[in-house]
């Protein structure tokens, strides 16, 4: 057993010797191996981020089922499509089944606001429209709507505008925004100088919902200014089904009474938006095949060129009577030192680098914490550290084989 850990020690010393020898490509291949990792870590962190927070997000609307007129997709503008007409009249047949608690629908449309009727100080965000104070609103700050959709009246639109709003906190420190406050809103620049609203709170739900800047007012006044109260479109009706009601079973039923329609869960209509990220998604694993591969090529290479620059010394040992075995075993524990230490550097990067991301990504659209890195995720980046460096060892081993050899001792 002492004889076996002092060949050990031995092997180890010759490999970190040769190492040495190779400074720059040895950091070279660090590096890569810690990008390998970096990317793996981030991109599975990424990954569980976007699932959890989606669901996060579904779950806060606090609805159970989900009718949309086929895929939703946000427009050029920053809005969304909108292909359910006469929405409230279909939120009110959902309404009177037994096993719905309520139903209301949901409109998205690109509108300009601003604290100036200036075209210059009008900026693009996407407005909501909603009956009332939505399930799953959460209000940081005010009071909400006094009245709700008081404009729609018996559905001809000629009920009093209450003119209120409410903005998110990007919007609020955008403007400098504080309940109470006046803002213009319109479809154009044009038009937002003819429209005035009340600030009556601020709250942040729809726009982590969206990932984009928000204005929430009632569903008949944003169709009101957007001129869509022909059609009377939303982009969503949702229902809250009854205590004790299935919502798989009610979702099914409202399907087969309006065919026309996609009915889904919650749970669900979360898996379809899911599922339109397929290329998105095969595009990140791509990045982190790339990277892996990337490493392990950089690794083999690297310890090929020592057993090559060092074939006489190796030939030479192996006259010397060190076997074949201890001499792969010196090149090979090269990639696994390798290994770990670019697996330890992008270990010790991917806090950091999250924070960073995090930090962008909730300036640019809003989602607060959508990198997230769990044990797990730094557990599959050290084993992609482990498969990188064992890789290269094994490659490396056998290339080495083939210098150990007495021909090779004049060279």
């Amino acid at each position: 057993m002492a004889h076996r850990l002092r060949k050990l020690a031995a092997t180890a010393r010759l490999s970190a010797a040769q190492l040495r020898h190779e400074i720059g490509r040895s950091v070279l291949v660090i590096v890569a191996i810690a990008l390998a990792v970096l990317a793996v870590t981030l991109l599975a962190g990424l990954g569980l981020g976007v699932l959890e927070t989606g669901q996060d997000r579904f779950d806060e609307a606090d609805q159970d089922v989900w009718i949309s007129g086929g895929a939703v997709e946000l427009t050029a503008g920053g809005g969304m499509e909108n292909p359910i007409a006469d929405s409230h009249q279909l939120a009110a047949d959902v309404e009177e089944r037994e096993d719905v608690e309520s139903a209301s629908p949901i409109a998205f449309h690109a509108i300009y606001v601003g604290t100036e009727p200036e075209p210059s100080e009008l900026e693009l965000v996407s407005g909501v429209g909603v009956p009332s104070e939505h399930g799953g609103l959460t209000l940081e700050e005010g009071d909400g709507f006094s009245e709700g959709d008081v404009h729609y009246g018996e559905g001809d639109y000629d009920g009093p505008m209450t003119r209120e709003v409410i903005v998110d906190p990007r919007m609020a420190e955008r403007f400098d925004l504080e309940v109470g406050d006046t803002i213009y809103v319109g479809t154009s620049p044009s038009t937002a100088a003819e429209e005035e609203f009340t600030v009556v709170g601020i709250s942040s739900s729809y726009s982590q919902f969206l990932g984009t800047t928000t204005a929430t007012m009632p569903l008949s006044e944003l169709q009101e200014i957007t001129g869509t109260t022909g059609s009377d479109r939303a982009a969503f009706v949702t229902a809250t089904v009854a205590p004790g009601a299935d919502r798989g079973a009610v979702s099914d039923e409202i399907q087969e009474a309006h065919p026309e329609y996609d009915v889904r869960t919650s749970e669900e209509q979360f898996e379809s938006m899911f599922e339109d990220q397929v290329l998105l998604l095969a595009s990140g694993t791509a990045l982190v095949v790339l990277a892996v591969v990337a490493g392990v090529v950089l690794t083999v290479n690297l310890l090929a060129l020592v057993a090559s620059r060092q074939r006489g010394e190796l030939a030479a040992l192996r006259a010397l009577g060190l076997s074949r075995w201890l001499l792969t075993g010196i090149i090979s524990g090269q990639g696994i030192v390798l290994g770990l230490c670019g697996g330890l550097l992008g270990l010790l990067a991917t806090p950091p680098a999250a924070f960073a991301l995090n930090h962008l990504a909730a300036s640019l659209v809003g989602f607060e914490n959508l990198l997230r890195t769990p044990p797990i995720v730094y557990l599959a980046g050290g084993a992609i550290a482990v498969v990188v460096g064992t890789l290269g060892a094994a490659v490396a081993g056998w290339r080495t084989s083939r210098y150990a050899r007495l021909e090779h001792i004049t060279e």
